[in-house]
């Protein structure tokens, strides 16, 4: 009887320590045929969002303080080819204080760059893509130290940078400002890259406004002395399962008479709560190239 006490009694504290940690598999399959002017038709991996698959955990040290990691890894379903954990891998802490990530994660500024794109701010879709993006570096930056306020009546924000890396003493430094209430979402970040090679400043304001029938979406956003764009769109929710989305965006080179500019329409249908198809068109002006392409996609989440 003793002995069959002890064993509850252990099997009580292993299911209470097991609850208070959790790891979780994620990821997302998206894969699809485009087809760009004067190209033949090709297949593609990550057509709305790249393809990945990772792991997330926490673990409750008590008080409301949690430890948190993530490692996610981007995967080419053309060819089944893996990167590294190059999208994310980072370690950090959450509580009431905020949260804060160290090593490699997305930055403060990437925060608010897609939130009111439209076309589901596609890879090959998207009309707002224009905007420089890591310029000094390929992809987002290593060594990283981010910290992410709780919110305030809706009022947020974050801020992070990164340790010197690579033989031009590569970092960048971003923060952003946002607020989320009912319909609303405004948005602002900015972003230095500073490098021996010389420095980029780029700044973002978004916003979009839920009117029920419709989803209005705007942004504005420069490249200190190389350019300026703005983008207006619109989702419109068909049903619960079909979305139009519909965009244009214009650019100017600064210091020269280039207007780059894209318009595009998109739809997305959900079969499930996780695998969706989706298609879309999108045309460039003569100084974009005068191009267009087409693409049609399935995407599955998990």
């Amino acid at each position: 009887m003793k002995k069959s006490l002890i064993a509850l009694a252990v099997l009580a504290a292993s299911g209470a320590a097991m609850a208070q940690s959790s790891v979780t598999l994620y990821g997302i399959a998206d894969l699809a045929v485009v087809k760009e002017k004067g190209e033949s038709a090709t297949m593609a991996s990550g057509g709305v969002n790249t393809s990945r698959w990772g792991l997330k955990g926490s673990e409750d040290l008590g008080g409301g303080l949690k430890a948190n990691f993530t490692f996610e890894q981007g995967v080419d379903l053309t060819s089944g080819a893996a990167s590294g954990f190059n999208r994310q891998a980072w370690v950090g802490l959450s509580g009431g204080f905020g949260e804060v990530k160290l090593g490699k994660t997305w930055n403060a500024y990437d925060d608010i760059v897609g939130a009111t794109s439209p076309l589901f701010d596609s890879a090959y879709l998207t009309t707002n893509n224009f905007a420089l993006s890591y310029a000094l570096e390929a992809g987002n930056p290593n060594k990283g130290v981010y910290y992410a306020t709780p919110s305030f009546g809706g009022v947020s924000g974050a801020v992070s940078t990164t340790f010197k890396e690579g033989d031009d003493n590569a970092r960048v430094n971003a923060f952003h400002v946002k607020y989320e209430g009912g319909p609303v979402f405004v948005g602002f970040a900015y972003e230095q890259q500073k490098s021996d090679l010389g420095d980029l400043k780029l700044s973002r304001l978004q916003g979009s406004y839920d009117l029920g029938a419709a989803k209005l979406l705007a942004s504005y956003g420069q490249v200190k002395d190389l350019s300026k764009d703005y983008t207006l769109g619109v989702d419109v929710p068909l049903s619960a399962a079909l979305t139009l989305s519909a965009g244009y965006t214009q650019s100017k080179l600064d210091g020269t008479d280039l207007k780059p500019g894209t318009v595009g329409v998109a739809a997305h249908y959900a079969l499930s709560k996780r695998t969706s198809v989706y298609t879309g068109f999108n045309k460039d002006n003569k100084d974009a190239g005068d191009g267009n392409r087409f693409a049609l996609g399935l995407k599955h989440t998990f």
